[in-house]
C-alpha cells in the first residue's frame, strides 16, 4: 500500500512543476539546515491547519542525516501546551521526501533561496482522504510581501483559493517555548 502511495505522490510531483522556479536537480539539502520559521501554510482542507487542526505545526529547524534524509524539528499545540517533536522524512528522488505524520506524507522542495524562505508542497494520504499542503517557511519569524505573494501565487495555481491560505505571523506558533523572537 505504501509503495502504491509513494508511486501516486511521485507521479503527482513530477506533473507539478513550476517551470524554472522548482527547485530539482540543484537542490542541496545542506543548504537548507538550520533555523526555520512556520510563515504561512494553505490547504484546501483548511481544517487540517486551523487551531485544533492535526497539520498545524510549527517548525524550528530542519537538518539532513544520513541517508540524505531530513530531519524536522517541529512544535505544536497540546492540552494547551506547546509541545516538541521531530519528524524524519526520507529522500525518495532529488528535493523529494516522505514520511509518516498523521499518514503518510510526500512532499517536494519547490522553491528555496536558502537564507531568507523555502516553499513546500506535500500531500497527505490517509483512509479518510488525501489532500495538498503548501508551507512557507522563513530563517526570520516573517519574509518580505515579495515572498508571500510569491507564495500566494503558487497557492492558487495549485487550486487553493484565499480562503484556504492561514498566515501563522498572527497566531502563537509556540516562539516562547522554542526561546526566540
Amino acid at each position: 500500500m505504501k509503495l502504491q502511495l509513494l508511486c501516486l505522490g511521485l507521479t503527482l510531483l513530477c506533473t507539478q512543476g513550476e517551470g524554472d522556479e522548482v527547485v530539482r536537480g540543484n537542490f542541496d539539502a545542506g543548504k537548507i539546515s538550520g533555523n526555520w520559521y512556520t510563515v504561512e501554510m494553505a490547504s484546501y482542507k483548511r481544517e487540517t491547519i486551523e487551531e485544533g487542526g492535526s497539520l498545524r505545526v510549527f517548525v524550528e529547524s530542519i537538518e539532513p542525516v544520513e541517508d540524505s534524509a531530513l530531519s524536522f524539528t517541529f512544535w505544536a499545540h497540546a492540552n494547551g501546551e506547546c509541545k516538541q517533536f521531530s519528524v524524519t522524512s526520507n529522500r525518495v528522488a532529488e528535493g523529494v521526501y516522505a514520511d509518516e505524520y498523521d499518514g503518510y506524507n510526500v512532499f517536494r522542495v519547490v522553491e528555496t533561496d536558502y537564507t531568507n524562505y523555502v516553499i513546500f508542497q506535500l500531500w497527505n494520504f490517509k483512509a479518510e482522504g488525501n489532500f495538498q499542503l503548501l508551507q512557507l517557511y522563513g530563517r526570520e519569524p516573517d519574509v518580505s510581501g515579495e515572498i508571500k505573494t510569491k507564495f500566494e501565487d503558487f497557492c492558487h495555481k495549485n487550486g487553493i483559493g484565499e480562503g484556504n491560505i492561514i498566515d501563522m505571523t498572527t497566531v502563537d506558533r509556540c516562539l516562547q517555548a522554542r526561546g526566540g523572537k
